[in-house]
């Protein structure tokens, strides 16, 4: 219970922060890839390798492959389907068996069902994942953000010593 509520915490503290929408999006993304795939394969090194290439929020990426993971397992029978149908066209079948012959591709798994369906599913959906994190980001900012500073308490405690102390700690680069 407390490792959820640490990462709820985290999650609004993200969101508060003035890292860029498209950063935090792009997390999301990339987060809903990781969650709907199956771990240790092939294609979670190749997320977690952009993660660290390119300018993508890892907490957002981390945080949203916890929560994708739980509905992923629900929608294994789908996947499996997906997954299935992909492998069983016959216009694919010399590809697949090219594809199974190279030194690295079989690495990731791609003849399993339930990996194939999840990661088509998957990189179908990112654009809608992105575009919908983002503009879902965009609209807490401007509307629960702004009433929370508008709120007496929240002018009280920005009034507080404490939280005059803590803004001057988060302004230091470490």
């Amino acid at each position: 219970m407390t490792l959820l509520m640490k990462q709820l915490f985290q999650l609004i503290s993200l969101l508060n922060s003035e890292t860029g929408t498209n950063q935090i999006a792009a997390g999301v993304a990339l987060g809903f890839v990781l969650g709907m795939t199956p771990a240790f394969s092939l294609q979670t090194i190749l997320i977690v390798f952009c993660l660290f290439i390119f300018r993508i929020q890892i907490g957002a990426a981390l945080l949203s492959a916890f929560f994708f993971a739980f509905p992923a397992y629900l929608l294994d029978p789908l996947f499996h389907t997906v997954g299935k149908a992909i492998l069983e066209a016959a216009s694919l079948q010399t590809l697949f068996t090219t594809m199974y012959n190279m030194p690295i591709v079989p690495f990731t798994r791609f003849n399993n069902t339930i990996v194939m369906g999840s990661g088509v599913v998957a990189i179908l959906l990112v654009p809608v994942v992105f575009f919908l994190a983002r503009y879902l980001i965009a609209k807490y900012r401007e509307q629960v953000v702004a009433r929370v500073k508008q709120t007496k308490i929240f002018k009280a405690l920005q009034a507080t010593k404490l939280y005059k102390w803590y803004y001057k700690y988060e302004q230091y680069e470490w």
